[in-house]
């Protein structure tokens, strides 16, 4: 995909943040849509399904979080990518956000450049996910790429973006032992800096909301992980 065909959407209540971020993106080629708050967030990705949308957390109306939880139940916008931009850098507040569903949590105050790098390391991902539709099955559990859906005895198993990421990754490499350092490059680029203790706040959620009996399932058939 051209970045003239890819659609950025920026939302943030403070005007400033939107016309600089705007700026820079437009510079690299990209088309920007700009929204002020967590609802009129929603209607304008429902509206110009864009490719990224980068979000601030704190926000009038409607919030970050909320915003991003609602956007991620929407079918036609399953495969957006979100960041959110934020002052909130607490460990709290980034775990938050990758419960509601973010691919990365940035912290302002950022340099122009680097977060172009940044965003040019989550559009990348783009490139990925054309060539990634093929369904994995083990041990009775289907795990569909190109839709973001697992399913076990017949029911969906909904799952964050990351979280779906990192236990693909873990379910495609039969009897590979994965290093943190690999995990973090092909999960989260190897522009995104992350802690290791995100991997760890990952696998805790994978267990919680899949159970342990199909992390055995993984485990009996030869799937492994170091961390």
């Amino acid at each position: 995909m051209k970045k003239k065909d890819i659609k950025i959407l920026l939302v943030d209540d403070e005007q400033d943040i939107l016309e600089i971020v705007g700026y820079n993106l437009s510079q690299e080629g990209y088309q920007i849509v700009t929204a002020t708050n967590g609802k009129e967030a929603i209607s304008r990705a429902k509206k110009e399904l864009p490719q990224l949308i980068i979000m601030d957390v704190m926000m009038p109306e409607m919030d970050g979080m909320e915003a991003c939880e609602a956007i991620r139940k929407m079918p036609e916008l399953s495969n957006v990518i979100i960041a959110f931009l934020t002052a909130r850098s607490e460990d709290y507040s980034q775990v938050a956000g990758f419960d509601a569903g973010a691919d990365d949590y940035i912290t302002k105050p950022i340099k122009p450049k680097l977060l172009v790098s940044k965003v040019k390391a989550l559009l990348r991902r783009l490139k990925s996910d054309e060539h990634a539709s093929e369904t994995l099955n083990v041990g009775g559990i289907e795990i569909n790429r190109e839709e973001y859906k697992i399913i076990k005895d017949g029911t969906e198993i909904v799952l964050p973006r990351k979280e779906f990421e990192l236990f693909y990754l873990l379910a495609s490499k039969p009897g590979k032992v994965f290093k943190r350092e690999e995990i973090l490059d092909k999960v989260w680029g190897n522009e995104v800096i992350v802690g290791g203790r995100t991997i760890d706040v990952h696998i805790r959620k994978l267990r919680e909301k899949i159970g342990d009996d199909l992390f055995k399932t993984i485990k009996g058939v030869g799937y492994k992980l170091e961390v």
